[in-house]
């Protein structure tokens, strides 16, 4: 995550998103709400059958219930370097305080200033519970929290407010601030929501307080990292801006289908691809932080790969898109319990068909924890099915623990010169304690080590590397490049146009990658 500031406000941009902060405290919403009734009441509001005339009417009756978060931290700023402060202590000259000279380290106090991010949020209880984004009161850093956080409703009243609650999986956050009837909306069912409908969108875009603007749902399900539960997005053409992050979604009923979290542009202004997280993924988790308790999700200790790849589905001879790979697996965990391996292919999870918009991480993280469930999965192209008990999701931390991360570093070792044999477009050894710890890998590691990569071979459009290590080809663990060569002839004479290798690299998790045989 890139973090920009602008004077006091800091804006964060994703890789192929822009979290969206921004906003002030500034409304034209006039009106009193109603006191203990939901601002999105069905008595209040009632549907209309097509495009509406207005959106005046919902959008006066809802407008009450959306806030302002708005949140202060102090962060450290790097000092910079004092021309004459060298020439003055030489010189016997007056030095700064604060630039090091002659204090000790407790007297020597780091420099901070104030930094604040805007945003939105919505109140969901009379007595004023308020939902927004985690990366908004998150701290600076990407650990910790903000020092404070203020709610203005759109009267202009502020509110200190506690966090009750955050959930960095899923980028949710609950406060709550004092009060009594305070005007608020319901969550609505966002699984009936369709392709087309009519969605609003409230919120405080670049500073322009109570903003509503509307489109329609353009896709479901819309994924932007290829990984995890909560890479499930309502996709809007719904001007969503710097700002409107934590503010709600509705449909024409009135109903919170949505938070508006992202966007994707190129510009960091919208375009008319605007996310939201569905109500049906965020509900359980805001009722969980109200009860002060951690999210339960569901949990297998597997490392997965989308057959997303032409190659990879090839190697395997199924069909693109229908399931995922296992990559890895964690020792100890419900999946190795169970009996899954390195390699198979799981199909159907509790008796649900694994699709790109029904991963398996999805389906594993909506069950209930403890609960048996069947895993149909495919090894070696046959059929069978296995039962997994489905564990707790170990917290973001304790994931990064268990995945390791890190990419191949170079040492400075010399590399010693080992005869290679070529195939695929690359030059391979067998691997030596010298190579692994060339390439940064475990002393462990068991595989041949790719040397060289012909820039014009399709291992080269693949992304395989010097230092790579193959574990296995097809399933079958190498360690020698003859074997290698073995396989891959064996998979020529059997008619396959790709393999299937089994890639680690560095300290990254093992993945998988489809290598095309058939020379096209």
């Amino acid at each position: 995550m890139i973090s920009k500031e602008t004077g006091k406000v800091r804006y964060a941009y994703g890789v192929a998103m822009a979290l969206l902060l921004g906003g002030t405290a500034f409304s034209l919403a006039t009106g009193q709400a109603g006191a203990q009734i939901a601002q999105n009441a069905p008595s209040a509001l009632s549907p209309r059958p097509g495009a509406p005339m207005s959106f005046a009417d919902l959008s006066a009756r809802l407008q009450p219930a959306v806030v302002n978060i708005s949140t202060k931290q102090r962060i450290p700023v790097k000092a910079q370097a004092d021309p004459f402060e060298e020439f003055f202590r030489r010189f016997g000259g007056p030095v700064a305080p604060d630039s090091g000279g002659g204090a000790t380290p407790d007297q020597a106090q780091p420099r901070t200033r104030e930094a604040g991010s805007l945003g939105s949020g919505f109140i969901i209880s009379p007595d004023g519970y308020v939902v927004t984004n985690n990366h908004l009161i998150q701290g600076l850093t990407g650990t910790g929290t903000v020092d404070t956080v203020t709610v203005i409703t759109t009267d202009r009243r502020e509110y200190p407010a506690r966090i009750i609650g955050r959930d960095e999986t899923s980028d949710l956050a609950l406060l709550k601030i004092d009060g009594r009837n305070l005007p608020f909306v319901q969550w609505g069912d966002s699984t009936k929501a369709r392709v087309g409908d009519w969605v609003l969108a409230i919120g405080n875009p670049y500073g322009l307080g109570g903003t509503v603007t509307a489109g329609i749902i353009s896709a479901l399900h819309r994924g932007i990292t290829g990984v995890g539960a909560y890479d499930r997005y309502i996709q809007t053409d719904a001007a969503i801006n710097m700002g409107n992050s934590g503010g709600p979604m509705f449909d024409l009923n009135g109903n919170v289908i949505g938070i508006n979290s992202a966007l994707i542009s190129p510009t960091g202004a919208s375009v008319g691809i605007g996310l939201a997280i569905p109500a049906e993924l965020a509900k359980p988790v805001i009722d969980s932080l109200m009860r002060g308790q951690r999210p339960q999700r569901g949990y297998l200790g597997v490392g997965l790969q989308p057959l997303d790849d032409d190659s990879i589905a090839a190697a395997l001879g199924l069909q693109k898109g229908g399931g995922e790979l296992v990559r890895s697996i964690v020792p100890g965990g419900a999946a190795a319990q169970a009996g899954l391996q390195q390699g198979d292919v799981i199909v159907r999870v509790n008796g649900q068909q694994v699709t790109p918009d029904q991963t398996v991480s999805y389906l594993v993280a909506n069950t209930t924890v403890g609960s048996r469930i069947p895993i149909e999965l495919i090894r070696n192209g046959k059929r069978m099915t296995v039962t997994a008990v489905v564990a707790q999701r170990p917290t973001e931390e304790a994931l990064a623990k268990i995945s390791g991360g890190g990419a191949a570093t170079q040492d400075g070792t010399t590399t010693p010169v080992v005869a290679p044999q070529k195939a695929l477009g690359l030059s391979l050894a067998p691997l030596t304690p010298e190579l692994a710890r060339a390439a940064n890998l475990p002393a462990t590691a068991h595989g041949v080590i790719i040397t060289a990569v012909d820039p014009n071979s399709d291992a080269s459009e693949e992304g395989l590397q010097r230092g790579d290590l193959i574990l296995t080809v097809n399933g079958t663990p190498v360690t020698t490049p003859a074997q290698v060569i073995a396989v891959v002839e064996a998979a020529r004479k059997a008619g396959r146009p790709s393999v299937l290798l089994l890639v680690k690299r560095g300290t990254s998790p093992e993945a998988f990658v489809g290598i095309d045989i058939s020379g096209k």
